[in-house]
């Protein structure tokens, strides 16, 4: 084959997409290949032509490219402007303390940066885990002999021996299969091992039986089969290749931090230019107005802010992975609780994933299967000589599809199955399909006759049978008889039950046989619902969240497991759509749909899952979409929220944000409940550092515009925004939620965090009562050491650093009063008890130790420029503190009590 001609040799290293249609000499003969296989020189020049058999990497940036773009947001540019600000502010003046002011500004920017790299740089992972997909090696036909090679080493042509156990390691078609079954569930997502066929039984690829699929595994029999796609060009290097292009969502968290950011730089820059200008013109010295400019630019800027959200969501991560959610993406926590619509696997995440026969219904009655009941002998021959499964020292205790792994876990009860499948050998199988619905299989009995055992759907049985055996006796079965037999296995189905039937009859030859039959009667199967999982798709309805079952299986089965756990429209059925129909559907049609309270996806592709996700957020929706196969990657991670099972693959794993330890469906509403307290939470602690705000800007206004000593410098603005503030929010941070948390709409995507109610809280109240506590402070101190209007005191002067010290005690104060009053939104806080978050009373512990250290420690007065003060000008801020609180529980009382006006106006 290596002496062909580059003519003879020509072929196309890529799919055509029409492989499993045309026939086996047209297809032998598009790939110059025949039932032979390749030489070496040909297999080696194709590699060369097309590539070796791997999934390719898109290049990536390089880390430090990653890291140094955390540096170009706003705050970023904001603080590191200030730190140099203040570097040239110390170079204009050195020995003022702006050096100890720029080195903090710095720190806080490379803190955030880094945190932020470090979560970007985990998502680089994900493609890592579709390399391992790929078999190590292959059993291939080189040179007219069987050799074992890389699979890498894969060209399109070649012949590959597949044997049980064996992974695909390449896009093939079948031109050699015995008994073979394939196991495609990372493909398709198909629960149950599908029969290879050698003819085209389908016109999707996907579902055709004549069609291998690299990274899927064989279950039982062996075959041979020509590779026709390679490395990306797979199906599952297509997926790969989706997954990777596929652009990650940014979460709803960090586009309100961002908004939040936004609005608080554009504040800062505005007012720093403002009055720097107006600074300058009534000083007329560049370095006050410089000095100024950095105390606005501070002062506005919350510089606790991200790392306060950054260690809240971890320890909210914390919680959550204590009820078995584990988070990837620290950022994600948030995005649970604004979901608006759950994507949901069945088998395992509604279900316990433990299929098992539940009852069992012959000629002679129902049998319980749990009482331990014998059936009849030759019902229990059939369903485990008529089964591909096999038993298994591993849970669930078989290998292969798991109503046929069911019958053998039930029937090892009774006899010994294999000694059972040696008595009765097959000599015929005739595989179950979608469009027959049967299975049935020639078996060679003990006496040397042949038989003929058959099982399937319930209404084809009835059809091929003519006789009926009750207790041990053959019978006609009549026309009353067969509707009495579909009454009860419609019963057993309704019960959500898997029904099968049973039957033989006598073979005199080897062949497929359709009429006289003797029926033997039904089993259902039953996988049971988790029974936390119809509590919680209540919860979600509650709760104002759609709730969307997307899987491979058949309707009929996603249907009745639906019944079971409650996801029902208000008329009762979910809205049923496979996923032909959502092929053809228009758009328009989609999205009327989609508006349905449930609904139901059966026999979905990668692709329509993904179409799903897509149109679901194209309609404004915040989509939790949850999976455990490599088919659900990419929309996993296109989803604003991937959840993974524990029990799935790696790559459903390394592409979403959330990890059920347990597979459970409740799990997920437990995590939304997680996510909506801390949204809520951490509104509460913005509310609570923006208050300090108002006291921190006003001094500086008050410098200039009416000569005051400055009441507060920037050293101590930055002790309170990283120092006395941080614990006390991250305390706000943990708070409970409040008891009607789940019984809420999920939040408008329109909700920000920062609102013109939480401005008029922070700045309109609360703030203008810390400032004037603090001016009430710095007052008493200046005129109680004689100073008089107009005096300029230098900065080093001990009346001036008391003065200041007094000022910063009373804002310390009253955000004590603050982070109590902030406890709540709506409620009093007396409704949750005072003393009831414990970390709140170390908050204000930690801001007690640093008030007295700034105070009273030699080393803090030099680095802040503070002097030690008498207590009683501290007490003096206790009725302002007491004064805020009080104000704060009164406009909660409004907001429950008053008008609607009254409540848009004061709530947030």
């Amino acid at each position: 084959m290596g002496d062909r001609t580059a003519e003879e040799n020509s072929f196309q290293c890529t799919s055509q997409g029409d492989e499993h249609l045309i026939g086996l000499d047209e297809f032998l003969q598009r790939l110059n290949t025949t039932a032979e296989g390749l030489s070496s020189e040909e297999a080696l020049r194709r590699k060369e032509l097309c590539g070796p058999n791997l999934l390719e990497k898109r290049k990536k940036e390089s880390l430090l490219k990653k890291y140094l773009k955390q540096y170009g947001n706003f705050f970023a540019l904001l603080l590191l402007f200030g730190s140099v600000l203040s570097f040239a502010a110390e170079y204009l003046d050195p020995g003022q303390g702006n050096i100890f002011i720029a080195i903090a500004l710095l720190g806080v920017v490379i803190l955030n940066a880094t945190f932020t790299f470090i979560q970007e740089y985990q998502a680089q992972k994900i493609m890592e885990s579709f390399q391992n997909l790929m078999p190590p090696t292959a059993r291939v036909k080189r040179d007219g002999e069987i050799v074992e090679l890389p699979a890498s080493e894969l060209v399109v042509g070649d012949i590959v021996y597949l044997e049980e156990g064996d992974k695909i390691p390449a896009d093939g078609r079948l031109i050699v299969q015995n008994t073979l079954k394939v196991d495609n569930s990372p493909i398709t997502g198909e629960a149950e091992p599908q029969l290879r066929s050698l003819e085209c039984t389908h016109e999707d690829m996907l579902e055709c039986r004549n069609m291998v699929f690299s990274s899927t595994l064989v279950q039982t029999g062996n075959g041979e089969a020509v590779i026709f796609s390679t490395g990306s060009d797979t199906q599952i290097g297509k997926l790969s290749l989706l997954t990777e292009e596929t652009a990650s969502v940014d979460t709803p968290i960090r586009r309100e931090l961002n908004h939040f950011v936004k609005i608080i730089s554009s504040i800062a820059i505005f007012l720093g230019i403002a009055f720097f200008i107006i600074g300058f013109f009534i000083q007329d010295t560049v370095l006050a107005s410089l000095i100024f400019a950095i105390g606005i630019i501070v002062a506005n800027v919350p510089e606790g802010l991200l790392p306060t959200v950054t260690l809240a969501l971890s320890l909210a991560s914390r919680r959550m992975a204590k009820r078995n959610a584990l988070i990837k993406q620290l950022e994600s926590v948030e995005t649970l609780g604004s979901t608006t619509v759950i994507c949901t696997d069945k088998t395992g995440t509604l279900t316990q994933n433990k299929m098992a026969v539940h009852t069992v219904y012959t000629g002679s009655g129902y049998m319980d299967a749990a009482s331990g009941q014998e059936p009849p002998e030759i019902l229990l021959r059939v369903a485990v000589v008529c089964n591909n499964a096999r038993l298994s020292e591993e849970p669930p205790g078989y290998r292969g599809d798991p109503t046929e792994g069911s019958l053998l876990v039930y029937a090892e009860r009774f006899r010994d199955i294999r000694k059972m499948q040696e008595g009765y050998p097959r000599l015929a199988e005739y595989p179950f399909d979608s469009r027959v619905k049967r299975m049935q299989v020639i078996c060679k009995t003990p006496e040397g006759n042949m038989d003929s055992y058959l099982k399937g759907a319930p209404e084809v049985l009835l059809e091929m049978c003519d006789r009926i055996m009750a207790d041990g006796n053959e019978s006609e079965l009549t026309g009353p008889k067969k509707r009495q037999l579909e009454e009860e296995y419609l019963k057993m189905a309704k019960r959500g039950e898997r029904v099968l039937a049973y039957a033989f009859r006598k073979a005199g030859e080897v062949k497929e046989y359709k009429e006289h039959f003797i029926f033997l009667g039904f089993s259902g199967a039953l996988d049971p619902a988790r029974p936390e999982a119809r509590e919680a798709i209540n919860r979600c309805y509650r709760a104002g969240i759609k709730v969307v079952m997307i899987t491979g299986d058949h309707p009929v089965t996603a249907r009745s497991i639906a019944s079971l756990v409650g996801l029902t429209n208000e008329d009762g059925d979910p809205v049923m759509i496979t996923g032909t129909e959502l092929e053809l559907m228009p758009t328009e049609e989609l999205s009327h749909k989609l508006k349905s309270r449930s609904i139901i996806f059966a026999r979905t592709s990668p692709l329509q899952k993904l179409k799903i996700v897509r149109a679901f957020q194209a309609a404004g929706e915040i989509v939790t979409m949850t999976g455990d196969g490599v088919n659900d990657a990419p929309a996993i991670k296109n989803a604003d929220m991937g959840v993974a099972m524990g029990s799935g693959t790696d790559v459903a794993r390394e592409s979403a944000d959330m990890v059920l330890l347990d597979d459970n469906f409740a799990t997920i509403v437990n995590a939304v409940e997680e996510g909506r307290t801390v949204f809520d939470n951490i509104k509460k602690f913005i509310a609570y550092i923006l208050t300090s705000n108002v006291p921190e800007i006003l001094p500086f206004i008050a410098f200039v515009l009416l000569g005051l000593p400055l009441p507060m410098n920037v050293q101590l603005i930055l002790a309170i925004d990283l120092g006395t503030d941080i614990l006390p929010a991250i305390a706000l941070a943990v708070e409970k939620g409040e008891g009607d948390i789940m019984d809420r709409p999920p939040r408008s995507s329109k909700e920000k965090l920062l609102t013109p109610q939480v401005l008029l809280t922070s700045y309109g109240l609360k703030g203008p009562i810390e400032a004037v506590a603090g001016f009430a402070c710095y007052f008493a101190v200046m005129y109680g050491g004689g100073w008089s209007w107009g005096q300029q005191l230098a900065f080093s002067d001990p009346l001036y650093r008391q003065a200041i010290t007094a000022f910063f005690a009373a804002v310390i104060v009253c955000q004590i009063a603050n982070v109590f009053a902030s406890r709540t939104r709506r409620q009093s806080v007396f409704a949750k008890g005072m003393f009831s978050n414990r970390l709140v009373l170390l908050g204000i512990a930690s801001e007690l130790l640093i008030l007295a250290f700034i105070v009273l420690h030699p080393f803090a007065n030099t680095i802040f420029n503070t002097a030690p003060i008498s207590m009683e000008y501290v007490l003096l801020a206790v009725p302002f503190a007491l004064l805020l609180f009080t104000a704060d529980e009164l406009r909660k009382y409004l907001i429950r009590h008053g008008s609607a006006s009254v409540r848009d106006v004061l709530g947030w």
